[in-house]
C-alpha cells in the first residue's frame, strides 16, 4: 500500500470563485473545482490541455483525492446519491484520471451526523460508495475529521468508545468494497495537538491501531494541523500507536482557512528520508490552481530525491532504533543527487513557472494549436466599476473630459462644472452656481478632451473634499456611490479602464511575488525586510516627532534613509500589482490578483503612515500598533503589516472584496501639500480651497491626506484631532478672515454672492455628549472616475491611522440621510449612527466609530 507522491484537495473551495476548470491539469483536477448552484462540479475534461499530463509525468505525481467541502453530497448531504448529471460528470473525471495514469481517490465525510449503530445509515453509506465504485473509482477515503467526539445514546449503548464506533463502520465498509488496495481513514485525532493526553497514550489512537484492519491507511497531519516540520522522530509515536506507517496529509500550502493568504513557496521542512516512515504523502494545496506551480513542482523534486535514496517503507511495527541505526535512511550519493535543497528547487521551479506565466493564457480557454502558444483573451477595455465611494467634486478640465463618455453615470463629470457641487456632492446651503461663462469654459474643456486634444495637467486642481470650517459634513452623492468612484466609467485610454494583458513578468517580479507569499510559518526576504523596517521606523519615530530631540542628527538621517527604503519597497509592491494586472497569462491574474491587490492596499496605508511620521506630526504617542505575536493574526504579510499600524486591530478597514475588473493604475496616498490647490473658479481662484479645505489646512494641516494617481490628485481626506478646539479657532480667526476676503459685492455674480454668504453664517458648537466619545472629525471624498474604488478605503484608513497615532479614541462625520450609498460605505467600515443632538447641519445624520 505504498504511495509515491500525491496531491489532494480537502475543502478547496472555501471561497467561491470562477476557478476555470477548463485549464486544470489531471494531476490537479481536484485542486480546483468550479461551483454552480452550490455544488462543486467536476472539471470539464473536454478542454483539459495537453501540456498538463506532461507536467504530471515530469513531476511524478500519481494520485489525487476528491473531497471538496462545497460538494454538499460530500459532507452535509452524504447520504444522497448523485443525480444522473452529476454521476456523468464524476465518471468523466474518474475516466480522465485513469487515462493519465492517475489514481482517483473518492472521499466521503459522514461524521457530522452518522449514527454508527444504525443499520440504515451504514446501508446508505454503502449505497453511496457503491455508486461511485460503479463509475470506475477503485480507491476510497472515509473522513471523520473536525467532528464532535460525543456519541448519541444508541451508539453509547452499542460501542464502548468513539474510536470503536468509527473503526467498526470503517472496517465494514472496507470489506463491503472488496478490500480495495487503497482505502484511507481520517481519524478525529489527526494531529498531535488534538490527541489527549498525548499521541503515545491516546486511547483513541491506540484503539484505532489495534482494531482497524491492516489494509486501511490512516491519515495524519503531523504535530499540528499545519506542521512546520515533519521528521521521522516526530512520527515515531503515531506510527507505534497506529501499528502502521501513517499517510501524511500535508497542509503546508493549504490556504482555505484564510482568504487573505496564499502560499507560493517550495515544499519545505520534510526531509527526503521521511519517505521511509510514511505510507504516502497527500499535499493539500492552495485553492487557486495557478498558485500551486511551485509547491507541486518542488514536491515532485522532493519525491525524486527521496526515491534516489532507495528508502523502503516498513509495514511492520515501528522500532525506535531504526532511525538511530540508519537502516532506513539510506546514504546520499556522492554526487549529491539525494540531497533536497528547497532554495535550489525553488530557483528551478521559478524558472519553469516564469516560462509558463509568460505564455498567453485566458482562463477557460484551450491552448492554441501553435506550439507553446495559448489562446489569451484580454479583459474588456471599457467596463463598469463596482459600487463604492466616489465623488463628482471639483476636478480639472482634463479629468472632466476623460469621464465625459461615461454611459453609466447619471451625469458625466464634464456635465457638472468644477465648483458646482461641494466636494462631497452636497448642497451646502445655497448652490454654488457658476456664472454662465464659467460653465461654458468647463464644457469647452470637456469637448476638447473628447476630440483628443492635449490634456491639461492636474496639479492645480482641488481634490474633492469637504471642509466647511467646522461643519464637517459628508454630502450627497447617491448617483456617484451607486456607480463607484469611477461613476461606472467607460473611460478612454488613460489607464483608468482595466488593462488587457500587455507583457511578460520579469524574474525579479516573480521572485518578489513568491517572497511576499512564501509559507505559513516563514516569509521571504522582501517580506521580512518590509516588516523589520516598519517595526524599526515606528519604534524610532520619536527622533522625527514634534517633541523629538534635535541633538542626534545622525539618528534622524538614519530614520529618513530607512523610511526611504521602506517607501521604495511599498512602491515596488504597487508596481508588482500593475505587472500582475498586465500579465499576458490571464489565468494567473485571476487567481493571484485578490492577494496582490490586498497587499497593495495595505502597503498604500503603511507608506502613507511612514510618510506622515516623517513630517514630524506625531507627538510621540504610542504608535506601535497591536501588542502580540504577528503570526497570531490572519492575513499573512498584509495582516502583519496591518497589525503593526495603530489602527491595525480594526479589521473591517482592511478586509474588503477586490474590484470586479482589475486595473494597473498606480496610486499614492500622502500628506497634503501646498501645490494641491484649486484654480477652477474663475471669479475667485481661492474660493473652493478656502471654502472646503482652507480651514483644515490652516488650523490642522497635519491630518490632511490626498490620493493621487499618474494624472494627479483624485481624492482627499481631512481630519481634525480635537473638533472642539478646532471649532473655537475657526470662529476666532479663520471665519473673520474669510468674511473680510469674500465680502458681498454688488457687481458679483450669483455664485460669488452665494459663496460669500456661506461665510456669514454662525455655526453652533458640537454637543459634549458627542465629543466625549468621538473627539475627532473627518471628511472624505474622491473623484468619480476611479475604477479601483478600494483606494478610497485606504485613504480613509490612512487618516484614521494618523488620528489614532496621536491619541484619538473616536471619530465622527455628518452625512445627509438621503445619501444612502455613502451611509452604506461608512457602515461597512464600522461607522454607526449616533443620536443627532444639535448637529450643525440639522438634517444630517452623525456617524461615528471608536478607534
Amino acid at each position: 500500500h505504498q504511495f509515491r507522491v500525491s496531491t489532494l484537495i480537502k475543502g478547496s473551495i472555501a471561497r467561491k470563485r470562477d476557478l476555470n476548470p477548463e485549464t486544470l491539469s489531471a494531476e490537479a483536477a481536484v485542486l480546483l473545482l468550479h461551483s454552480i448552484s452550490g455544488w462543486a462540479l467536476v472539471p470539464d475534461t473536454k478542454h483539459m490541455t495537453s501540456s498538463y499530463p506532461n507536467r504530471m509525468e515530469k513531476w511524478g505525481l500519481n494520485t489525487y483525492l476528491y473531497g471538496p467541502k462545497d460538494d454538499l453530497k460530500h459532507r452535509l448531504l452524504w447520504r444522497e446519491v448523485y443525480s444522473h448529471e452529476e454521476e456523468a460528470q464524476l465518471k468523466a473525471l474518474v475516466s480522465e484520471a485513469e487515462s493519465r495514469g492517475l489514481r482517483f481517490v473518492y472521499a466521503l465525510s459522514p461524521g457530522q451526523d452518522i449514527v454508527f449503530s444504525s443499520s440504515c445509515d451504514v446501508t446508505l453509506l454503502k449505497r453511496k460508495l457503491r455508486q461511485v465504485a460503479d463509475l470506475g473509482c477503485k480507491a476510497f477515503a472515509v473522513l471523520f475529521d473536525d467532528i464532535d467526539h460525543s456519541l448519541c445514546q444508541a451508539d453509547r449503548d452499542a460501542f464502548s468508545s468513539f474510536a470503536h464506533a468509527q473503526v467498526s463502520v470503517v472496517n465494514e465498509i472496507f470489506r463491503f468494497l472488496g478490500e480495495p488496495s487503497v482505502f484511507l481513514f481520517c481519524p478525529t485525532e489527526y494531529c498531535g495537538s488534538l490527541c489527549s493526553p498525548s499521541v503515545a497514550k491516546s486511547p483513541y489512537l491506540l484503539t484505532v491501531g489495534e482494531d482497524l484492519l491492516p489494509g486501511i491507511s490512516v491519515i495524519w497531519t503531523g504535530s499540528k494541523v499545519i506542521s512546520r516540520e515533519l521528521s521521522a522522530e516526530s512520527l515515531a509515536d503515531v506510527r507505534a500507536a497506529l501499528q502502521r506507517p501513517p499517510l501524511v496529509w500535508d497542509n503546508l500550502h493549504a490556504n482555505d482557512y484564510d482568504s487573505r493568504r496564499v502560499f507560493l513557496g517550495p515544499f519545505k521542512g520534510r526531509p527526503p528520508g521521511l519517505r521511509a516512515h510514511i505510507r504516502g504523502l497527500l499535499l493539500n494545496p492552495n485553492c487557486e490552481f495557478e498558485a500551486n506551480y511551485i509547491p507541486l513542482h518542488t514536491l515532485g523534486a522532493w519525491f525524486r530525491r527521496a526515491f534516489l535514496r532507495n528508502d523502503l517503507v516498513s509495514d511492520g511495527p515501528f522500532r525506535p532504533d531504526e532511525a538511530s541505526r540508519g537502516l532506513t535512511l539510506g546514504a546520499i550519493p556522492a554526487d549529491g543527487r539525494g540531497a533536497y535543497c528547497p532554495e535550489k528547487m525553488l530557483s528551478a521551479a521559478l524558472q519553469d513557472w516564469l516560462e509558463e506565466l509568460n505564455q498567453p493564457l485566458q482562463p477557460g480557454a484551450a491552448v492554441a494549436p501553435a506550439p507553446r502558444v495559448r489562446v489569451g483573451l484580454l479583459l474588456p477595455s471599457k467596463v463598469s466599476a463596482p459600487a463604492e465611494l466616489g465623488s463628482s467634486g471639483a476636478r480639472s478640465k482634463s479629468r472632466n473630459s476623460e469621464g465625459a463618455d461615461n454611459h453609466c453615470a447619471r451625469k458625466a463629470p464634464a456635465e457638472v462644472p468644477p465648483g458646482r457641487r461641494s466636494p462631497s456632492g452636497a448642497s451646502l446651503g445655497p448652490n454654488l452656481n457658476l456664472q454662465k461663462e464659467e460653465r461654458e469654459q468647463a464644457t469647452d474643456a470637456a469637448s476638447r478632451g473628447k476630440e483628443g486634444g492635449p490634456k491639461v495637467g492636474r496639479q492645480g486642481k482641488t481634490p474633492s473634499v469637504e471642509d466647511d470650517g467646522g461643519r464637517g459634513r459628508e454630502g450627497k452623492e447617491g448617483d456617484r456611490e451607486r456607480n463607484g468612484p469611477s461613476g461606472s466609467a467607460r473611460v478612454k485610454g488613460q489607464g483608468r479602464a482595466p488593462c488587457g494583458g500587455k507583457g511578460p513578468l520579469s524574474e525579479q517580479e516573480v521572485r518578489l511575488l513568491v517572497g511576499l507569499y512564501f509559507l505559513p510559518h516563514e516569509h521571504g526576504p522582501a517580506a521580512r525586510r518590509l516588516l523589520k523596517d516598519l517595526t524599526w521606523l515606528k519604534s524610532n519615530s520619536h527622533y522625527v516627532s514634534v517633541n523629538g530631540k534635535k541633538s542626534q542628527p545622525h539618528k534622524v538621517e538614519e530614520w529618513r534613509l530607512r523610511a526611504s527604503s521602506f517607501q521604495a519597497a511599498c512602491e515596488e509592491i504597487a508596481r508588482l500589482h500593475g505587472s500582475v494586472v498586465n500579465s499576458v497569462n490571464r489565468a494567473f491574474l485571476y487567481d493571484l490578483y485578490p492577494y496582490v491587490w490586498d497587499l497593495r492596499n495595505t502597503a498604500l496605508v503603511a507608506k502613507a503612515f511612514v510618510t506622515w511620521l516623517g513630517c514630524g506630526t506625531t507627538a510621540g504617542a504610542d504608535v506601535l500598533g497591536v501588542e502580540s505575536e504577528p503570526w497570531v493574526f490572519k492575513g499573512g504579510l498584509s495582516g502583519e503589516v496591518q497589525m503593526l499600524l495603530p489602527i491595525g486591530a480594526n479589521g473591517e478597514l482592511f478586509s474588503h472584496p477586490p474590484p470586479l475588473f482589475p486595473t494597473s493604475r498606480l496610486y499614492n496616498i500622502r500628506p497634503f501639500q501646498n501645490r494641491d490647490k484649486c484654480d477652477s473658479a474663475v471669479s475667485h481662484p481661492d474660493l473652493i480651497g478656502d471654502r472646503y479645505v482652507g480651514a483644515s489646512l490652516a488650523l490642522c494641516p497635519e491630518y490632511s491626506f490626498v490620493l493621487e494617481d499618474e494624472l494627479g490628485v483624485c481624492g482627499c481626506a481631512l481630519g481634525v484631532l480635537d473638533a472642539r478646539s478646532f471649532a473655537k479657532r475657526y470662529q476666532a480667526s479663520w471665519l473673520p478672515a474669510m468674511r473680510d476676503k469674500y465680502r458681498p459685492r454688488a457687481h458679483g455674480g450669483a455664485a460669488s454672492q452665494e459663496a460669500a454668504q456661506l461665510f456669514q453664517d454662525e455655526l453652533s458648537d458640537y454637543p459634549d455628549s458627542l465629543l466625549y466619545h468621538f473627539p475627532s472629525r473627518l471628511c472624505l471624498d474622491a473623484l468619480p472616475e476611479l475604477v479601483d474604488c478600494s483606494v478610497t478605503r485606504s485613504l480613509l484608513t490612512a487618516l484614521l491611522t494618523a488620528l489614532k497615532a496621536n491619541g484619538s479614541q473616536g471619530v465622527f462625520c455628518e452625512v445627509l440621510p438621503t445619501d444612502h450609498p455613502r451611509l452604506e460605505f461608512l457602515a461597512k467600515l464600522g461607522f454607526l449612527e449616533i443620536p443627532r443632538g444639535e448637529t450643525r447641519l440639522r438634517e444630517a445624520l452623525v456617524l461615528g466609530r471608536l478607534l
